[in-house]
Parts: C-alpha cells; sequence; structure tokens
C-alpha cells in the first residue's frame, strides 16, 4: 500500500516538526479515501499533534465550539428574557393575543406559562 510506504518515509525524517507537518498533511490527504483506523495504524497520532496543520485545525474547532456554546448561552439567556416578559404581562392582566404578539411566543405557550403562574406547584 502506498500510505504504508509514506509512513515509512515520514517515520525516517529526523526533524520532528517536518515529520509532524508532512505525517499530518498525509493523513489529512488519505483522509479523503481512507477510513481514519487505518491512517491511524500507519501515522502516530503524537506526531500529527506537533503539526502546524493539525493545530490550525484544532484551533478552528476550538473557535466553532466556542462560538456555538456563546450562540446556545445568548438564545438560552433570549428566552429566559422573553419567559419573564410574558409572566409579568400575564400578571399584569395583558391578554394572551397579545403576549404572543409581544413576544413572539406561540399562543399555546402563552397559555401554558398562564397555567403555570395559576398552578405554581404543578410545574
Amino acid at each position: 500500500m502506498v500510505l504504508s510506504q509514506v509512513g515509512e518515509a515520514v517515520a525516517a525524517i529526523t526533524d520532528q516538526k517536518i515529520q509532524g507537518n508532512i505525517a499530518a498533511a498525509s493523513a489529512v490527504l488519505a483522509g479523503i479515501v481512507l477510513k481514519k483506523d487505518v491512517i491511524r495504524k500507519i501515522f502516530r497520532s503524537e506526531i500529527m499533534r506537533e503539526s502546524v496543520i493539525y493545530q490550525e485545525i484544532l484551533e478552528e474547532g476550538e473557535a466553532k465550539g466556542i462560538a456555538k456554546g456563546e450562540a446556545k448561552g445568548e438564545a438560552k439567556g433570549i428566552a429566559e428574557t422573553t419567559k419573564k416578559l410574558a409572566l409579568n404581562l400575564l400578571r399584569i392582566g395583558m391578554r394572551l393575543q397579545q403576549i404572543s404578539e409581544v413576544t413572539e411566543l406561540s399562543l399555546e405557550q402563552v397559555q401554558a406559562l398562564e397555567r403555570e403562574i395559576k398552578n405554581p406547584t404543578s410545574n
């Protein structure tokens, strides 16, 4: 298999940084057609972790994870604020349809909040 030959050639490289970069690049390209367990048998993951390519991919993944977490947190905060607003509007006696329009909650969601106010222990 050609990839085995590449793996042997990469293993013979003495400069760890160059070895890691070539191993990572080869693994990325091999990943287009091969399964990851085959690639892992040929290229040691600890060598690839030293690669700038690996580090860049890792950084991209971390950035995406952080952005996703921030978006989730922001969405949760908005949902909590919307719920509090709807509850306050219910308490002052605003009509359900109006609350639905103001908060963009469905009428069913507003009705559920109304039940929550009337029966706080059944929650």
